[in-house]
């Protein structure tokens, strides 16, 4: 069930807004700093939003007060997120870690969650998390906001707005999983976080700016990239059955398939060409999390970002999606010691963004989306979002619950973020080539 819903109706699904504020159990001390590196500040223009929709037997002999004092627990370790932006004389950012906490917001919803789950409109999501950003004000704006919202029927749902800057979807993943072990009484078996010293001076940095950043004029301290267009978003769920048949329709019996994630990417690559009829995304990026990890650092920005060109000579319309999906596997050049020199070049203080610099694909099936846990229960479904992207578009790829308890299929969810003038056209695009089908998308 599709339903579309005014902006007055969907204002008015929460209610009873109670805003406060949770820091750290301990005193971090005077004069703690952390200085972001230069993949951090080429990423602060964007924001991970993230809803965990929990069923209410999450909640039994579980209240909103606790679930608050829990994250006094885990702001132990990671204070620096408590922190606040201030800057250097040069300009660069930096935060004090001087624990003044998260932003907490508590409401209550009109609907149960089978109903709000059965809406299927992607729109009414940004009710459940913040929209704040950071700015204009850096010294009083949290890098991170969490909003707990309650369901007639006693469900709740975790949202979670993460400043990119702080880290990547791995870093924030693993904050809010974590989490979930303080607030079942685990132990944690993890450091506290080491704040960065100020980078040293790089040598001198690259002539051209690497292709998956883009500069734009300043913007001060209010972060947020202008929008030149209108960006729309959809989501749609697909199913293993459904792609494997998608992965039958690009591979022959004896070809040695790509993974899933490569073929879905390719296929929706050239949908989008198809879209762009005559500027066509010749180059895209992709991002994932590193298998090498991040070393001792809890937080911090160490996705891989690679480019993939296809070439201005080469039309992805009609190219094979064998040799597309292909391309996205062996032909990325990880890009993150480019985009740091660039960043470094200017001592931090120019700005960048690099979702939808170019068409970009963000791989979070590595992400651990579905390990939160309350009372042992996972959630019944987790939505992943961004705000402060390119005209270019992202699409977000997050794997389907695997657990039969929770949901009786599997598969993959997909979450598109392109200008509103291309919307309809992708999603009969989409519709044509087996992606996805009338009435699955939010």
């Amino acid at each position: 069930m599709n339903m579309n819903f005014s902006n007055e109706e969907k204002e008015s699904l929460i209610y009873d807004v109670r805003l406060s504020s949770v820091g750290p159990g301990r005193v971090t001390g005077s004069d703690v700093f952390h200085n972001p590196g230069g993949l951090d500040l080429a990423m602060k223009l964007h924001y991970l939003k993230v809803v965990y929709l929990f069923d209410s037997e999450a909640m039994q002999g579980l209240t909103i007060t606790e679930i608050k004092d829990s994250f006094v627990t885990i702001f132990n370790y990671y204070f620096i997120i408590c922190g606040r932006f201030r800057r250097s004389e040069s300009g660069r950012p930096f935060i004090k870690c001087n624990d003044s906490g998260a932003r907490t917001i508590e409401t209550k919803c009109t609907k149960t969650l089978d109903e709000w789950l059965a809406m299927k409109d992607w729109s009414s999501y940004k009710l459940l998390f913040s929209q704040q950003i950071i700015g204009p004000e850096l010294s009083f704006s949290p890098p991170i906001l969490l909003q707990v919202t309650q369901f007639k029927c006693g469900g709740i749902s975790l949202g979670l707005s993460w400043a990119h800057v702080l880290g990547d979807p791995l870093s924030a993943s693993n904050f809010i999983n974590l989490w979930g072990q303080t607030l079942n009484n685990l132990s944690l078996k993890i450091p506290f976080n080491i704040p960065r010293s100020a980078p040293t001076s790089l040598k001198p940095g690259l002539e051209k700016d690497p292709v998956t950043v883009k500069r734009v004029n300043p913007i001060g301290d209010h972060w947020i990239l202008a929008d030149s267009k209108k960006m729309d978003t959809f989501s749609f769920h697909i199913t293993s059955s459904q792609m494997n048949n998608l992965q039958a329709q690009i591979w022959s019996p004896n070809d040695e398939q790509v993974p899933p994630f490569e073929s879905l990417c390719a296929i929706i690559w050239r949908c989008i060409a198809r879209v762009r009829e005559g500027s066509e995304p010749t180059t895209v990026t992709i991002c994932r999390p590193d298998p090498n990890g991040r070393g001792n650092d809890i937080i911090g920005n160490d996705q891989l970002i690679c480019k993939v060109e296809a070439g201005n000579e080469c039309s992805i319309v009609d190219t094979n999606l064998k040799i597309l999906a292909r391309m996205l596997v062996d032909q990325g050049i990880d890009e993150r010691n480019q985009i740091e020199e660039v960043v470094e070049k200017d001592h931090g203080v120019t700005d960048f963004f690099v979702y939808g610099a170019n068409l970009t694909f963000l791989d979070l099936e590595d992400v651990n989306v579905y390990d939160l846990k309350l009372k042992g229960q996972k959630p019944r479904f987790v939505y992943y979002t961004l705000q402060g992207v390119g005209d270019e578009g992202v699409v977000l790829v997050l794997p389907w619950s695997k657990d039969p308890s929770i949901n009786n299929i599997d598969g993959k969810f997909v979450t598109i973020i392109l200008p509103e003038d291309e919307m309809v056209k992708l999603k009969s695009e989409l519709m044509m080539n087996g992606v996805m089908f009338e009435g699955v998308y939010y």
